[in-house]
């Protein structure tokens, strides 16, 4: 727990300052546009690529595929979309990184890994209706 809440203030306090200094660069007006601006393109990539993905994921299920690689990248597309929609550099960097194809796919072994971690813990189930 210790950790976690460690974590999150070095987060918070690095968050922070990088938004003191972009300010300080191009201006408080100029930032804000640019945090308000993220976070309405994140928005919109969130509900746009992850309906998208959503339907990759149907198609691979309905053709009768294993939906793996669908649901991770459904599952990167909308954190990336998320992040984006958090105001804060920082976030934003992350969720530029999971959207764009080239670095989305550095990041998806450790999403695998991740899930079979879950699934093998009985933490993540699949339920088939």
């Amino acid at each position: 727990m210790k950790k976690i809440f460690l974590s999150f203030v070095v987060y918070s306090l690095a968050e922070l300052a990088l938004l003191i200094f972009i300010g300080q660069k191009i201006g408080v007006l100029s930032t804000l546009l640019l945090i308000v601006g993220t976070s309405v393109i994140g928005i919109y990539v969130a509900k746009n690529k992850g309906m998208n993905s959503v339907q990759k994921v149907k198609n691979s299920l309905a053709r009768g595929e294993a939906p793996g690689p669908a649901v991770i990248d459904a599952m990167l597309n909308f954190s990336g979309g998320l992040l984006l929609a958090l105001p804060g550099f920082l976030t934003d960097t992350l969720g530029l990184l999971l959207l764009l194809p080239i670095t989305r796919k550095m990041f998806q072994p450790l999403a695998f890994y991740w899930m079979r971690k879950k699934m093998k813990n009985g933490q993540f189930i699949i339920v088939q209706r």
